[in-house]
């Protein structure tokens, strides 16, 4: 490979990952506007927030994942548990807000 396609290839590589970056991007926000669903069933069935099963769940289908998909364990941990915290803060909020009566 000479110089010319390297930084084709390196050009090429970085839109790919913008593309997938905004595709990621969406999906957060697509599965963070679940939250106040979520938050409203909990409430009417009397559920806390914080859900100790479902996040266990949640780490047992990481682990399985990453040893099929040979990914980093503890990195993938890392990422859902940031998606679970945002959806927990969004939970939190509405539930905040509805306690108040805002919503």
């Amino acid at each position: 490979m000479n110089k010319s396609e390297a930084l084709k290839l390196l050009n090429d590589s970085r839109d790919k990952i913008d593309q997938i970056d905004d595709e990621i991007f969406n999906l957060i926000i697509k599965r963070t506007s679940l939250s106040k669903g979520i938050v409203t069933a909990k409430m009417v069935l009397g559920k806390d927030i914080h859900d100790t099963r479902r996040e266990d769940y949640i780490q047992d289908k990481i682990k399985t994942i990453a040893k099929k998909k040979n990914i980093n364990e503890v990195s993938l941990i890392n990422i859902m548990n940031i998606l679970t915290d945002l959806n927990k803060n969004e939970q939190e909020k509405f539930s905040e807000g509805k306690n108040n009566g805002k919503h």
